[in-house]
């Protein structure tokens, strides 16, 4: 049986990586088998290229020079961990996918959306999420949580404008894939949305 492929999206500093972990742990009591990764990265090649993105050092980084540098990550990631695990028949839990790329690349950078579509078709084939959960909390909210976290990562770099222009495009991307994108609000605390997240995957079968 085909595994299924969760994918988890947000603003930097929703709350993406500890709802994993706590949807992770909660999964290992309960027995059920799964992976947790992340993009970029996840494998060796793939972690590489995620550093040369995320050098705050490479200002020069024309925008269709990132969009290829994530989508090439995305392909070695996909062929090297999530298919294999796919293939198992286990759950994939993955911290970022393709709609970081039409977010950020697409309607915060301002590139053309087929391009992004076009580039991360060749990288996925057919490998795409079952379901993805968009961590919805304000970008001003989510910034401030986050920026300065780590002054070397260059999309933390980056100011609340073009952070508000990636939660604009999410909100769009849920509009279009209402079947697959579900919005949780992450209003209360995280054990809250915790259970928020949990009961959607149960409701949506993702695990017997």
């Amino acid at each position: 049986m085909k595994g299924r492929l969760v994918t988890f999206e947000g603003c930097e500093g929703s709350g993406k990586s500890t709802q994993l972990r706590l949807l992770s742990e909660k999964l290992s009591k309960q027995g059920i088998s799964h992976i947790v990764t992340r993009e970029p990265g996840g494998s060796d090649i793939a972690e590489q290229i995620r550093n040369i993105i995320l050098n705050g050092k490479n200002t020069a980084m024309c925008d269709e020079c990132e969009a290829l540098l994530y989508a090439a990550a995305r392909a070695q990631h996909l062929r090297e961990i999530v298919q294999p695990a796919l293939d198992k028949g286990m759950l994939v839990l993955c911290d970022r996918y393709v709609d970081s790329s039409l977010a950020y690349q697409g309607y915060a950078r301002g590139l053309d959306l087929k391009f992004i579509e076009d580039i991360n078709g060749f990288a996925m084939r057919d490998f795409r999420p079952d379901l993805t959960l968009f961590l919805d909390i304000s970008p001003r909210a989510a910034f401030e949580r986050k920026h300065g976290a780590d002054k070397g990562d260059r999309m933390e770099q980056l100011g609340l404008e073009f952070h508000r222009k990636v939660y604009e495009g999410y909100l769009k991307l849920s509009e279009m894939y209402p079947e697959r994108i579900v919005k949780v609000e992450c209003g209360g605390s995280k054990w809250d949305t915790a259970e928020r997240i949990y009961g959607i995957l149960k409701e949506r079968k993702i695990f017997d």
